[in-house]
């Protein structure tokens, strides 16, 4: 009798457990089974998470964030960069860059404590002479397979792909291609995208432009896809639906999607405008992008096919929107939060908060987490019906990095300026 009670105590244990942190289905992110030594619910171990769609599983975070408010630990970052945190194991990931020596640094800190694991420099020298101020020479944000470290980075007029160790040794090292901005010198951002066996790297700019596809193992090249010559920013990312795969990127006026084993084209669809910098989303056979630059313009396509549902002229540039059960959220440039249903983008709500923004949202336990470049980070109920606000923090002065959000914990890159200079801060919030 006593047995019997406990097993139905920990199956409703179970059930409530389970109904609060809901697995994916095949239909928001690839196939994992790649990555064996990737834990989904504890890991972000690539640009926009496990998921791929800027969405997290696992136990619930913290919503109030700040100094005081479940902080766990702050460390200094050296350099500048607006890379966003990649967390594997104990380790959480940044790539930084020292400007005035012009070195690119990989940035390894325990998970537990914030001390600095280890520090690995993977460029010295050949920086662009012009960049945009909003950007820096360290966006692109590290992946990793759970064995292998992944980070493409600009410099001496090319972009270069490099594979390193958990510890931080260089493996192998490729040249991808030239990239030497004439028309728009502003800099490069794309983060490198793991599939399968592969790493799939763009580069977009006024010369020669492709998606490069290289072995994770080895960095020999696997197929390369031409692309319009003309600059633009977005990672591509790979999207399921229906046990198909597809490689879906926004920029040169077109959403396209491409066969992600290949590199063959499947659709290609007129839309957003020509440069770009957020990374498309999906979601119940549906896929979105917006930008950006020089017209504003967020459009939802059929996944499948490409064919256009339907388009409206608010604008996400820099930062990625979020799509979740059947609606996208949405804080544009200008600060203004929207909800959109999917289906066919009728507004569901907005409320102005504050921008600029570039900063990507990140959801999880039914909360969106977004920041603005100010270092204001809200905290709003995933609610199609209403906007519901659950906390509004300030973290540092200067937010452009995305948050990561994995195993009841939230990383955050931001930066304070004082009279000694400005100073990175890598944060890392969760419950004591």
């Amino acid at each position: 009798m006593i047995l019997r009670i406990f097993l139905s105590i920990a199956f409703i244990c179970w059930i409530a457990g389970h109904a609060a942190t809901p697995a994916w289905s095949q239909d928001v992110r690839a196939d994992l089974s790649a990555f064996p030594k990737i834990d989904p619910e504890m890991d972000w171990p690539w640009w926009r998470g496990a998921s791929r769609n800027g969405q997290s599983i696992g136990k619930k975070a913290p919503v109030e964030l700040g100094e005081k408010q479940n902080l766990l630990w702050k460390v200094p970052v050296p350099g500048r960069g607006h890379s966003s945190p990649t967390v594997i194991g104990n380790q959480v990931l940044l790539l930084t860059a020292d400007e005035s020596a012009k070195k690119h640094v990989a940035l390894s800190f325990d998970r537990i404590s914030g001390k600095q694991r280890w520090s690995k420099e993977l460029n010295n020298g050949g920086f662009p002479i012009k960049n945009h101020s909003k950007n820096t020479e360290a966006s692109p944000t590290f992946a990793c397979d759970g064995e292998r470290l992944y980070i493409s980075i600009f410099h001496h007029e090319a972009i270069w792909l490099i594979a390193l160790s958990l510890e931080g040794e260089k493996l192998w090292e490729q040249k991808l291609g030239s990239f030497s901005p004439r028309m728009f010198e502003y800099g490069y951002a794309p983060s490198p995208q793991l599939y399968r066996d592969s790493v799939i790297v763009s580069f977009e700019y006024d010369g020669p432009s492709f998606i490069v596809a290289v072995d994770r193992a080895t960095g020999q090249e696997k197929w390369r896809t031409a692309r319009r010559n003309a600059i633009s920013f977005s990672t591509p990312v790979i999207a399921s639906n229906e046990g198909k795969d597809y490689l879906l990127i926004s920029g040169m006026e077109t959403v396209s999607a491409y066969d992600p084993t290949t590199g063959i084209p499947i659709w290609s669809t007129p839309g957003t405008t020509n440069a770009t910098c957020g990374t498309m989303v999906w979601d119940r056979g549906i896929a979105f992008a917006s930008g950006g630059y020089p017209k504003p313009e967020t459009i939802a396509v059929d996944i499948q096919t490409g064919q256009e549902k339907w388009r409206n002229n608010q604008k996400c540039y820099e930062q990625s929107i979020l799509a979740s059960d059947g609606y996208v959220y949405a804080l544009t440039d200008a600060g203004v939060m929207f909800c959109w249903s999917g289906s066919d983008g009728k507004e569901m709500w907005k409320k102005r908060l504050s921008g600029p923004v570039s900063a990507s949202g990140v959801l999880s336990g039914g909360n969106i987490y977004w920041a603005n470049e100010a270092g204001t980070l809200w905290v709003i109920k995933a609610n199609p019906q209403k906007y519901e606000e659950v906390s509004k923090n300030q973290i540092g002065e200067e937010s452009f990095a995305s948050p990561a959000i994995c195993g009841g914990q939230v990383f955050l890159r931001t930066a304070t300026t004082s009279p000694k200079g400005r100073q990175e801060f890598l944060y890392a919030f969760g419950s004591k």
